[in-house]
C-alpha cells in the first residue's frame, strides 16, 4: 500500500541534481498526523530518510507521499495555539509596514482557520485564504474569512486574479517546505503580487534544526528543511527579489522573508543573517552527519529518562499531540506501554490515537484527574505557555522532562 501512495525522489526536488545521499534515517513511520479511533486500524508506514544535494546543499526528504492523503482531512487548527494567536498580531503589523499605505487585499496560501488573516480583517483589509483541508476551510468560512479550499498554485492563482485582482500582499507561513512542487506555489504567488506588493514567506530555520537538535520536525509533511540561501534560489526564479527578514517563534525558531517583484536595498538584518547561515554551514555535508549522531545519541538518553520514571512506579503522561511529537515517539520507542496518556487542548483530537504509539489522547482536565507525576512535554517549543496553562488551570506539581532543545533535562515544576 505505502509503495502506491508515495514516491522515492531519484533527484534533488531543487536543482534535479542526481547526488543526493542519506544524511538520517529515523525508520519507517505512519504519517504524524494519521490519528485513528480504532487502535486496531493499521497504518500504512513510509520511509522517513533526510537527504542532502552534494550540488545545492538542500536538505530535503527522499519520499513524497501524496498530498491528498496527508491534507485533505486536517486536525492542527492554529487558533488553538495561545502562541500563535499572539504572535498573528505582530506578523499582521510587519507585513502591512512593509506594503503601501492604505487598505489592502491580502491572499494567504494555507490559511488553516484564518487565524493570521483575521487581524487583517479587523484592519478594514480585504482578505482571502487558501487552503485543502475542506473541514478546516469550513471552520474559517464560519469565521467570516473567505476560503478557497484546494491547493495553491498556479492554476489557483489565475483563478483568484481573474476575479478578485491582484494582492497587495501574499504570504504563506510554514507550508513551501510542505509542498514536492514548491516552485508551483512560489511561481503562483509571484502572479498574484502587484508590481509594488509585498510578498513573505515563513519557514522553520535550517540552523535553528542543526544546532539544536529539532529532529522532531522532520516528519512526512516536510519535505525541505530550508535556509535562506535556498528559499532565495527559488524566490529568484520567478523574478521574486528577497530584501528583509524577522525571526519567528513559531515552530521553536522559523524566518520570515520578504520580497517583491521591485529591487529594494537589503535590510542589515537580512545580511547579517545570510552571513551567520554561511558561517555555521547548512549547506555542507559534515554539520549533518554530526546531526545525525547526536539524534542517535539523543533517542537513547530520552527513552532512558522515561523507562526510569516508569521502573520507579511513576504515572507518566505527554502533552501535546502534533505532529513533531509523532517523529519522536516512534523514533525513541516511547509508546503506551510509557505514556498512560497525552494531553492536547485540540477538540478534534479527542479520544483518538497517537499514530504507530497507541496513546489515547485526552483533554487537559482528563490527564490530571490521574494525578501524574511526570509530564514529558512534547510540544516543549510552547513550553512557556503549557506550564502557565498547567499552573493557572490544574495546579500540579511534578517532574517535567523537557527533551529538546538539545540535550533532554528534567525540572521540578511547583
Amino acid at each position: 500500500m505505502s509503495t502506491q501512495l508515495s514516491t522515492t525522489i531519484v533527484a534533488c526536488r531543487v536543482c534535479e541534481s542526481a547526488n543526493i545521499a542519506p544524511v538520517l534515517d529515523l525508520g519507517r513511520q505512519p504519517l504524524a498526523n494519521s490519528l485513528r479511533r480504532d487502535q486496531s486500524e493499521v497504518l500504512p508506514t513510509f520511509p522517513l530518510i533526510v537527504c542532502r544535494c552534494g550540488d545545492c546543499g538542500t536538505i530535503q526528504l527522499t519520499e513524497t507521499v501524496a498530498p491528498e492523503i496527508l491534507f485533505k482531512e486536517y486536525v492542527w487548527v492554529t487558533g488553538t495555539s495561545e502562541g500563535a494567536r499572539n504572535y498573528s498580531k505582530i506578523f499582521c503589523e510587519r507585513l502591512a509596514a512593509r506594503c503601501e499605505p492604505g487598505k489592502l487585499f491580502v491572499v494567504e496560501v494555507a490559511s488553516n482557520d484564518g487565524t493570521f488573516l483575521k487581524r487583517f480583517v479587523e484592519r478594514g483589509d480585504r482578505v482571502l485564504g487558501v487552503d485543502p483541508a475542506r473541514n478546516i476551510a469550513a471552520m474559517a468560512e464560519r469565521d467570516g474569512v473567505p476560503t478557497v479550499a484546494d491547493f495553491f498554485g498556479m492554476d489557483v492563482a489565475r483563478q483568484i486574479v481573474e476575479r478578485d485582482g491582484q494582492a497587495d500582499a501574499v504570504f504563506a507561513r510554514n507550508v513551501i517546505p510542505h509542498v514536492a512542487n514548491a516552485n508551483d506555489v512560489v511561481a503562483g504567488m509571484a502572479h498574484c503580487l502587484t508590481d509594488q506588493g509585498i510578498g513573505a514567506i515563513e519557514f522553520h530555520r535550517a540552523d535553528v534544526i542543526l544546532e539544536e537538535l529539532h529532529y522532531d520536525s522532520i516528519y512526512h509533511e516536510h519535505l525541505y528543511f530550508h535556509s535562506l540561501h535556498s528559499i532565495r534560489r527559488m524566490l529568484d526564479r520567478f523574478g521574486l527579489i528577497s530584501f528583509d527578514v524577522t525571526t519567528s517563534p513559531i515552530s521553536g525558531g522559523s524566518y520570515v522573508v520578504y520580497f517583491s517583484k521591485t529591487a529594494r536595498p537589503h535590510t542589515e538584518a537580512f545580511i547579517t543573517a545570510v552571513r551567520a547561515e554561511e558561517a555555521l554551514g547548512t549547506g555542507r555535508a559534515a554539520p549533518w552527519e554530526e546531526f545525525a549522531r547526536r539524534c542517535e545519541r539523543h533517542r537513547t538518553a530520552l527513552r532512558s529518562i522515561v523507562e526510569s520514571k516508569k521502573a520507579e512506579g511513576k504515572r507518566v503522561v505527554g502533552y501535546g499531540a502534533s505532529a513533531r511529537s509523532s517523529t519522536m515517539l516512534n523514533y525513541c520507542g516511547i509508546d503506551d506501554r510509557l505514556l498512560d496518556v497525552i494531553v492536547d487542548r485540540a477538540p478534534l483530537k479527542h479520544d483518538t490515537y497517537t499514530p504507530g504509539t497507541n496513546v489515547l489522547i485526552v483533554p487537559p482536565e482528563r490527564a490530571f484527574a490521574l494525578n501524574p507525576d511526570v509530564v514529558l512535554l512534547l510540544a516543549w517549543n510552547f513550553r512557556d505557555e503549557i506550564l502557565a496553562q498547567i499552573r493557572a488551570e490544574h495546579g500540579w506539581a511534578g517532574e517535567v522532562i523537557v527533551p529538546l532543545p538539545g540535550d533532554p533535562t528534567t525540572i521540578e515544576f511547583a
